[in-house]
Parts: C-alpha cells; sequence; structure tokens
C-alpha cells in the first residue's frame, strides 16, 4: 500500500508540473521556440525524477498504454489517471490564479479533423517510444529513456502545436478546460479520444513488435 502511494504522490508531482510548465509559458511565453523546449525538458526531469517509482507516466494515455502491454497493473490503471487528472487541475488552477486567466483561441482556428489527426500521431508517436525506451527488458537499465519521451513532446509540439492543442495527454486537455486555453469543450473532448485511441494502438503494435515479451 504504502509503495503504491509513492507512485501516486510521483504522478500527481510529475503531471502538476508538466501542465503548469505547459500553462506557464501559454501565459507568460512568446512566439518564440521556448514552449516546446520549456514543456519538453520539464517531462525529461521529472521522468528522470520519478520513472525509477512509478513509470514517470504523467499521462492516462500513456498509462493506457502501458497497462494494455503489461507493465502497469490493470488495478493502478484508474488510480493513476485520477493523480495524473487532479495533479493537472492543481497545475490549472494555480496558473489561473497568478494569470488572472488565460484568452481562449478562436472557435475557426482549429479544423476538428486535423486536431484529431496531429493529437493521434504524436501521442502514438509519445506511448511507442515510452513503451520501448522505458517498460522493454531489451532496453532495461538505460538511461536515455528520460530524453527520448521528452525530446518526443518538443517535437510534437513543434510540429503540429499551432494546428491543434499539442497536449498529446488528457491530463493537459483536462486542464486547458479549466483554464481556459480551449476554446469549447468539444475539442478537448476530440483530443482525449485521439490521445487513448492512439495509446491503444501504440501497445497493440509494442504487442505485436516484440512478441518475446
Amino acid at each position: 500500500m504504502i509503495e503504491n502511494l509513492k507512485k501516486y504522490l510521483v504522478e500527481f508531482i510529475g503531471t502538476f508540473f508538466l501542465v503548469f510548465t505547459i500553462g506557464a509559458t501559454a501565459a507568460y511565453g512568446d512566439e518564440s521556440c521556448i514552449a516546446p523546449l520549456a514543456i519538453g525538458f520539464v517531462l525529461m526531469v521529472m521522468v528522470y525524477a520519478g520513472g525509477y517509482i512509478s513509470g514517470g507516466h504523467y499521462n492516462p494515455a500513456v498509462s493506457f498504454a502501458a497497462a494494455i502491454r503489461g507493465a502497469l497493473e490493470w488495478k493502478q490503471f484508474l488510480p493513476y489517471i485520477i493523480v495524473q487528472i487532479l495533479g493537472g487541475a492543481c497545475a490549472a488552477l494555480i496558473i489561473n490564479l497568478i494569470s488572472g486567466g488565460l484568452d481562449a483561441p478562436a472557435k475557426d482556428t482549429f479544423n476538428l479533423g486535423t486536431i484529431f489527426v496531429a493529437e493521434f500521431l504524436f501521442t502514438f508517436a509519445l506511448c511507442y517510444v515510452v513503451l520501448h525506451t522505458a517498460t522493454s527488458k531489451r532496453t532495461e537499465g538505460n538511461s536515455y529513456y528520460g530524453l527520448a519521451i521528452g525530446s518526443t513532446v518538443m517535437v510534437g509540439a513543434f510540429a503540429v502545436g499551432n494546428i491543434c492543442m499539442g497536449a498529446f495527454n488528457p491530463a493537459v486537455a483536462v486542464s486547458a478546460i479549466i483554464n481556459g486555453t480551449v476554446c469549447c469543450p468539444c475539442i478537448a473532448l476530440l483530443t482525449i479520444g485521439a490521445n487513448f485511441l492512439a495509446g491503444l494502438c501504440a501497445a497493440l503494435i509494442f504487442k505485436c513488435t516484440n512478441t518475446e515479451e
């Protein structure tokens, strides 16, 4: 029980700092490359900090993929999601408090089909990288998994951050509703659906290409 509580605490803290960094760069950043770099690096350092305790998911879609793959017990799946959502929600509330609320983008700046494809592709890439670098027996004990995971999110933010939410994470999508950075809830819901579908596909492909595990 104590070990599980440690995992949940680590997942809460990691998700909090990931979402807080996303919100802070949205509130106070500029149009330069700072936001994707900051988001990628905070995920990297939090994965390195807590990966050996909880797996360093900080993302319900990643936890979903890990559970399907067998790297996370299904009985821990729901608690992981709960603490991740709570961590993201707390970060969003604090960003609201210190920034006075964020302005949502205009409703017509996003195309729903584009959002789905972009979120699916890079959530898939993220889950795919996590499973191969952080859960595979053949890469066990490596020292690069955090860099690989953080870099994947950074690349996604650079590549499609201007055509979708750039969440790649249901906890981030939920926090966007709380702090007002999404123009309508349907965009967040579409993002969440794409994230979980991508996690499922990444896990199935991992199982197909790693049949010995």
